[in-house]
């Protein structure tokens, strides 16, 4: 197993309701599935401890803890609590992550502007922000951050787009700044996957059937025309974590089917 007696925190380990898995919710059963105890936090802890029944009845070990990763407090309170509970912490995933009420630029309020910063990156820099103290006393750990093929894709809105592109800028400089302590800070970036929280939102927002909005989605994606789903994201984020890539840190790692190989 991958991560036999890591410890793991994911952010985000619930998810929004919906047909199939979320990213964070796959990457939580794989870490646990991998020999991983993880904290699952998520801002809704009733979707969390569906997550954590889920790796049970897998035969893995998790605990839930609610916090909103926007107040500064919750962050120090997620680190405080996962060595309270498990002695340290090996691995940090943040998964959190929103578009809704994107816009055109002209269209944009500054109230929503501002919310999709908040819970796009300075979420991040929060959790980041807090465990960071723990793992440099270990000289060891990991963090993966999940950001989006959108932050190098042509996109229709801005927020969403600039925050992610932020949290690549993030996480390089935090791979350099936490070297020498043997923290190793990677990426993600997810393209057209068919999760709840892609498919749903765009189902209520257009009124449109949920396989009309698979079919144009996976007509976009290169590798056999088909999107992606929570496990690809989730396999990627195992190996990272892992110690097989120990050597591995400073990179934005695309996990799209090629879609962002079209800007080459």
């Amino acid at each position: 197993m991958w991560l036999k007696n890591k410890i793991a925190i994911v952010i985000g380990a619930g998810q929004t309701p919906g047909e199939t898995i979320g990213n964070g919710r796959a990457t939580a059963i794989r870490f646990a599935k991998e020999g991983a105890r993880v904290l699952l936090v998520d801002k809704r802890p009733d979707s969390a401890e569906e997550t954590a029944r889920m790796i049970s009845e897998a035969s893995g070990e998790a605990s839930v803890l609610g916090a909103d990763i926007t107040v500064e407090k919750d962050c120090r309170t997620i680190a405080k609590t996962c060595v309270d509970r498990y002695g340290r912490i090996d691995i940090l995933h943040n998964n959190v992550g929103v578009s809704e009420g994107d816009a055109h630029t002209v269209d944009l309020t500054e109230e929503n502007w501002l919310r999709l910063m908040d819970l796009n990156l300075k979420g991040m820099f929060l959790t980041i922000k807090h465990v960071l103290p723990v793992m440099q006393a270990q000289n060891s750990g990991v963090i993966i951050n999940i950001s989006s093929t959108a932050s190098l894709c042509s996109q229709r809105t801005l927020a969403y787009k600039t925050a992610k592109a932020g949290v690549n800028a993030m996480t390089q400089n935090l791979a350099i700044e936490n070297a020498a302590y043997g923290v190793r800070v990677n990426a993600i970036l997810p393209g057209l996957m068919d999760t709840p929280m892609a498919i749903e939102r765009r189902t209520k927002e257009g009124g449109v059937d949920r396989d009309a909005i698979r079919r144009e989605r996976d007509a976009r994606v290169p590798l056999r025309q088909k999107m992606g789903t929570a496990w690809d994201v989730a396999a990627a984020a195992a190996f990272l974590a892992s110690d097989d890539a120990q050597y591995i840190t400073g990179i934005l790692l695309p996990v799209d089917g090629g879609l962002s190989a079209r800007i080459g």
